[in-house]
């Protein structure tokens, strides 16, 4: 199980979770490519990575600007989709269905579309690791559409580990996170949200990007998983 040698797309590996797998990746050897339709964000994550790191620039809800941007980087080992824009709640009795559309482009149809565009690009022993989230098994008022999204991902991984094999498909399903996924909640709420969630599950607290990092990394460099859904999330689906 090592990286050494090879190449790793992080799709949404500018920040994040997805930062946080590069920098590990980077590592343990592997030439770490990250991609974000944000140029700012691509240049300040390169500055944080190793000299071995690329990164280019995609609107990942662009077919055409994601095909062009794989077309650039050429072949590769593994793929990491780890984008997601901040998380948007829509309570169902004010449900706004354009914004609940929205909500699947990048995070269900921009994997789906990348995972399409990707595979002739990947070697053979490659691999592909979407992200889930616990909200597909513990979701809370106004979680409707974002654990929709989540159960979406985790049927995808299995039909495409099928479809796709001997290429191999997995998923990381992580809990409540400090990232920046939360940003767009005040700083105040955040913290409190963070405190909360960390008193009700088992191991007291809410994860760090880089636990999460870990089983991005695991997912790689197992070989002989594939539709696999690997949860971390501090034991909240057992609370």
């Amino acid at each position: 199980m090592t990286l050494q040698n090879k190449r790793v797309v992080i799709l949404g590996g500018t920040s994040g979770i997805g930062l946080a797998t590069a920098t590990l990746a980077a590592e343990q050897g592997a030439e770490v490519i990250v991609v974000s339709s944000n140029p700012v964000s691509v240049k300040r994550a390169l500055g944080t990575l190793p000299d071995t790191a690329h990164g280019d620039v995609a609107d990942l809800t662009d077919a055409a600007a994601v095909s062009e941007a794989f077309d650039r980087i050429g072949e590769f080992d593994h793929l990491v989709f780890t984008a997601g824009e901040p998380l948007t709640l829509l309570n169902v009795d004010t449900m706004d269905l354009d914004a609940a559309r929205q909500a699947f482009q990048l995070r269900y149809f921009g994997a789906l579309g990348a995972v399409s565009v990707a595979v002739r690009h990947l070697r053979p022993g490659g691999s592909v690791v979407l992200t889930s989230g616990s909200a597909t098994d513990r979701p809370g008022a106004g979680w409707s559409v974002a654990a929709s999204i989540c159960g979406a991902v985790d049927s995808l991984v299995r039909a495409l580990a099928v479809e796709l094999a001997p290429l191999r498909v997995n998923a990381v399903k992580p809990g409540v996170v400090k990232s920046p996924l939360w940003a767009n909640m005040a700083e105040v709420h955040r913290e409190q949200m963070y405190a909360d969630t960390g008193n009700s599950i088992l191991l007291g607290r809410v994860g760090e990007t880089g636990q999460i990092a870990e089983a991005y990394v695991f997912l790689m460099g197992q070989e002989f998983a594939t539709g696999t859904i690997v949860t971390v999330d501090g034991g909240a689906a057992l609370a």
